[in-house]
């Protein structure tokens, strides 16, 4: 629960905060923000598969190109996805860097409902540019940030393909592959089976609970679009 609770809170920060400021940065550019949104979009559009594998090779202890280069440099190696200090660190990074594009073009789409004309409004009155986001923009996509926050939450608690295809050591086990685990060892305990469940679905309801007028207000503003 522990290894769950942690991944998630680390998580949703990470993709929240580097979305929310990748997002204001290409909003704020004169040119290619069309570029911008595609290159940053690619690893969002990628099987999770293949982004599974690709860092599985690049971060192989035995030819990763990761390895090779920190060994090139006299630097010291790691087997990043058996050992218990680097495992839990490496999968973090690996979904973050997947699912903040995510984050990003939700908070994206968000930034452009503001209307131009009041940006102009708070230039005129001497804003800067921080303070005209902290007073026009931040307001106006909370209930985005709020609705992508739920979204962001309930896909890290139920983490579970990544670390299926990369760890091994159980000390970095979260709750569904826990129970897939559990599962496996005691297939014909459904007591057991059915608490190790409701325990993984608890959170999410309570989440939801608390922060819903915040996910339909998000939804009914246009933050998130089906």
């Amino acid at each position: 629960v522990w290894n769950t609770i942690k991944f998630t809170i680390l998580a949703v920060v990470l993709e929240m905060a580097l979305g929310l400021l990748i997002a204001v940065f290409v909003n704020s550019l004169k040119r290619g923000q069309k570029i911008m949104r595609t290159l940053l979009l690619l690893p969002y559009l990628l099987p999770a598969v293949t982004v599974a594998l690709s860092w599985r090779m690049m971060l192989s202890a035995n030819y990763g190109i990761i390895n090779q280069f920190l060994k090139g440099l006299g630097l010291p190696v790691f087997n990043w996805f058996m050992d218990t200090k680097t495992a839990f660190g490496t999968i973090l990074l690996i979904d973050v860097w997947q699912n903040v594009p995510f984050v990003f073009l939700l908070l994206y789409a968000s930034l452009q409902s503001v209307s131009e004309n009041q940006y102009e409004a708070a230039r005129i009155d001497g804003a800067s540019e921080a303070k005209t986001f902290v007073r026009i923009a931040l307001p106006m996509i909370k209930p985005g940030i709020g609705a992508l926050a739920i979204f962001t939450f309930i896909n890290s608690w139920n983490h579970y393909f990544m670390q299926l295809i990369m760890l091994s050591s159980t000390s970095n086990l979260t709750i569904s592959l826990g129970i897939a685990k559990l599962q496996a060892e005691n297939s014909t305990d459904f007591g057991l089976i059915m608490a190790g469940a409701a325990l993984a679905a608890v959170p999410i309801i309570i989440i939801f609970l608390i922060f819903q007028k915040y996910f339909t207000k998000g939804i009914a503003m246009g933050a998130v679009k089906g």
